[in-house]
């Protein structure tokens, strides 16, 4: 455990404890950081429990001090099953995936008595673990206290992954041969999806079911977990139920008599609960070393006229796709921002694939960054904390999925809430530029930021 002690308060009433652990993924860890910092706001003692490889990697980013805790707020760790690396970037997501759900408990049952039987911490009151960490459940269990699970990601794509067990029913999943990736298979429209958006095809579900193995592990690991969920005495999610109503009712009937609560955009929450500049500040949840020069570069642009570009921390792509993108931005005739992680190329490496001048940022504070003024439009990945952060900012997006349920939320930011479009998953640098054209100064471009400006509304 690393952190300093913190004794109970002074008058002798223990606050409540509440043990919180993210998925090791930096797209799981930041919303739960941020509902950690919440729910310390709030009188609770806080343990929050990272995996020892993304705990060495954040002490190399932010040393010491950024682990070290604060009265109430403190850091722990457990292994995660896998063999000791120490590379800088999100480990391989089957195998994490396959190894926390088959290794973890006994570790964490481990950890919660042993902060049980500790005089300078509280009793642990309640467990918070991810939705991809429901041994959580488990191990709350055993303690005796309730467990609630943070769904890091929109509940659209919850909604689209509980629904993998039907596509197996069906027959659908798994794929009959490799060529239904691309023989226009997965263009089939899916109508007897209960709460999901009536345009969905089978291409628009989270990615994993597109495997021809009945075997396959990210196919197995979500069945598993989201079977896992309703044994939970709580689901939180990170929306809000203006945007996602549809799916949030088809959630509730499926999840009862487990409660489902909306607390997001989680961002929003806890810029209102927690104090600016103050002690928790010191603790960051960033597993990259972020660069300062991308905020200063965007001061004195013309407002809206930038074109910000961030594909997350998993995503990646070959060096042809990156040049791609590289021309098409450059062609559009838009001034951009470009964050380049060290690992997002798979092939050669972006310095050999790019002029130096290409390369503004390899990591930033996103939420700043969509915040400023001059930025028009968002070309992102679709992950779900990138498009709260876009929606909150009222900056419209050019979607570019990956994987997972970015898919899910490409679409229902295209057809059901009207304030992105998509760049194929062939990247051509004409398409890219035509898009952010369109995107940023003609029709469409009008619309999509009518209707995200008053998504950021209704989401404040």
């Amino acid at each position: 455990m690393d952190s300093a002690s913190t004794p109970a308060d002074g008058d002798g009433e223990k606050p409540p404890h509440a043990v919180c652990m993210p998925f090791p993924a930096q797209g799981h860890v930041t919303p739960m950081m941020k509902l950690a910092k919440i729910l310390h706001s709030k009188g609770f003692h806080i343990t929050f429990v990272n995996t020892e490889y993304n705990h060495r990697r954040l002490f190399r980013v932010r040393g010491v001090d950024a682990l070290a805790g604060l009265p109430g707020f403190r850091f722990a760790t457990i292994p995660d099953g896998l063999p000791p690396c120490d590379a800088d970037a999100t480990q391989d997501a089957a195998a994490i995936c396959q190894s926390t759900m088959t290794t973890c408990l006994p570790h964490f049952k481990s950890l919660l008595a042993g902060l049980n039987r500790s005089p300078s911490v509280p009793p642990v009151t309640c467990v918070v673990t991810d939705e991809g960490l429901t041994f959580g459940v488990d191990a709350a269990e055993d303690l005796g206290v309730p467990c609630a699970l943070l769904w890091t990601a929109s509940a659209c794509g919850s909604l689209g992954y509980r629904h993998y067990r039907l596509f197996i029913d069906k027959g659908i999943v798994p794929l009959k041969d490799a060529e239904q990736l691309t023989n226009g298979f997965l263009d089939t429209p899916v109508g007897w999806a209960l709460g999901m958006s009536k345009h969905a095809r089978i291409r628009d579900f989270p990615s994993f079911l597109r495997t021809t193995n009945r075997d396959d592990v990210m196919l197995n690991y979500v069945l598993y977990e989201t079977d896992h969920m309703a044994d939970a005495d709580a689901t939180i999610y990170n929306t809000f139920d203006e945007l996602e109503q549809p799916a949030l009712d088809a959630l509730r009937a499926a999840l009862t008599p487990a409660a489902v609560y909306t607390v997001g955009p989680l961002n929003l929450l806890a810029e209102s609960l927690v104090p600016a500049d103050g002690p928790l500040d010191a603790i960051s949840s960033s597993l990259w070393r972020e660069d300062d020069p991308g905020l200063g570069w965007l001061d004195g642009r013309a407002p809206r006229s930038v074109v910000y570009v961030n594909y997350g921390s998993i995503a990646v792509m070959s060096s042809q796709q990156l040049v791609e993108f590289a021309w098409g931005l450059a062609g559009s005739g838009h001034a951009f921002l470009w964050v380049v992680r060290p690992d997002l190329v798979t092939t050669g490496g972006e310095a050999a694939a790019l002029p130096p001048e290409f390369l503004e940022a390899s990591w930033c504070p996103q939420e700043a960054v969509l915040r400023h003024e001059v930025v028009g439009l968002f070309l992102t990945h679709s992950g779900w904390n990138s498009t709260l952060e876009s929606l909150s900012g009222g900056v419209p997006m050019l979607s570019w999925p990956f994987f997972a349920e970015q898919p899910t939320n490409s679409l229902y930011k295209r057809v059901e809430w009207g304030v992105a479009m998509e760049v194929g998953g062939d990247v051509r640098r004409e398409a890219v530029e035509g898009k952010i054209r369109e995107a940023m100064g003609r029709e469409k471009g009008k619309a999509m930021r009518k209707r995200v400006v008053e998504w950021r509304e209704s989401a404040a």
